[in-house]
């Protein structure tokens, strides 16, 4: 588990400060300590951070969160990705996931078996091997696109399986992670539920190839949190989060986080393991006392005992 560094001395305060014209970076601890690694994305902290990038990943550092989230990484120029890779690396945090990029959540549907879609995948798996080298992770999301409704449903599995092989082929040499997403957003999509993940990801065979457990989205559809969670165990490589209904932080709907995550945290100890949990929702209350109002949120779902 990384572990929040400190800069010492003024070399190495020079050298975070050429990323970007960042001001500083604290040597004092950060002002909480969490159990979990939460991982911010980009624009959460827009008030208290401020609009330019690199401090808000200060921000995020000083509050003790210690790993990022940016859907939109593959969207950056390079310089961009490894300068977010160099000052992560810096503060002690770590690159969570990106969206690997294949034309949108519905697009170019691996279950439909067609060559152009699976050369589009073939063709982000690619680009997400360089863009993850930058910017310093191992994780990338992958959707694999919406049901082909003219195919029996062990067709398109079956279809979905033979791409994902021939992905997991191209990202296992480099480390590098697709963590799959089965989604609540529109019942058109192919991927909807962790047990159905996890049946694909045990075909795929790959330790390139897991699950992205995100609760919201789960809640939505399946229900019983815990129990689908143990299931799943051996193939979930990351969590998301969000409360429901409203897709806004723990506490301000239904999920009893502070539980579920004492749960995590507990089979995470006794099974030797480690997760980002990725911060992919927004916020109920708007400006500077939302932002604040979201760090309390998780200062309380993380005080849980064990």
């Amino acid at each position: 588990m990384l572990r929040r560094t400190f800069v010492k001395n003024l070399s190495a305060a020079a050298g975070v400060a050429a990323l970007g014209g960042l001001s500083r970076v604290t040597a004092a601890p950060p002002k909480n300590t969490f159990k979990l690694r939460y991982a911010p994305h980009l624009g959460m902290f827009d008030n208290l951070g401020g609009k330019d990038l690199y401090k808000q990943i200060e921000f995020m550092a000083d509050q003790g969160f210690r790993a990022l989230e940016d859907n939109g990484m593959t969207g950056r120029s390079a310089e961009e990705q490894t300068k977010m890779g160099d000052l992560l690396n810096k503060l002690g945090m770590e690159m969570g996931v990106f969206v690997l990029h294949k034309g949108g959540n519905g697009a170019n549907t691996l279950a439909a078996g067609k060559k152009e879609h699976l050369d589009i995948f073939l063709k982000g798996c690619q680009n997400a091997i360089e863009v993850a080298k930058r910017c310093r992770t191992k994780y990338t999301t992958v959707v694999p696109g919406d049901f082909q409704r003219n195919l029996p449903i062990g067709i398109q599995t079956g279809n979905v399986i033979d791409a994902l092989r021939r992905g997991a082929e191209m990202l296992e040499p480099h480390g590098l992670i697709m963590v799959l997403e089965p989604l609540s957003d529109t019942p058109d999509l192919y991927l909807r539920t962790s047990d159905q993940t996890y049946e694909i990801c045990r075909a795929v065979n790959s330790p390139s190839c897991k699950i992205l457990f995100d609760i919201y989205h789960m809640q939505k559809n399946e229900g019983h949190i815990i129990p689908h969670i143990d299931w799943a165990w051996n193939e979930i490589g990351y969590f998301q989060m969000g409360d429901n209904p409203g897709r806004n932080e723990p506490g301000s709907g239904e999920i009893n986080y502070q539980n579920i995550f004492k749960h995590i945290y507990k089979k995470m100890k006794a099974t030797n393991r480690d997760f980002i949990f990725g911060m992919e929702h927004g916020i109920s209350v708007g400006g500077a006392e939302g932002e604040k109002k979201l760090i309390e949120a998780y200062k309380w779902a993380d005080n849980f005992t064990v």
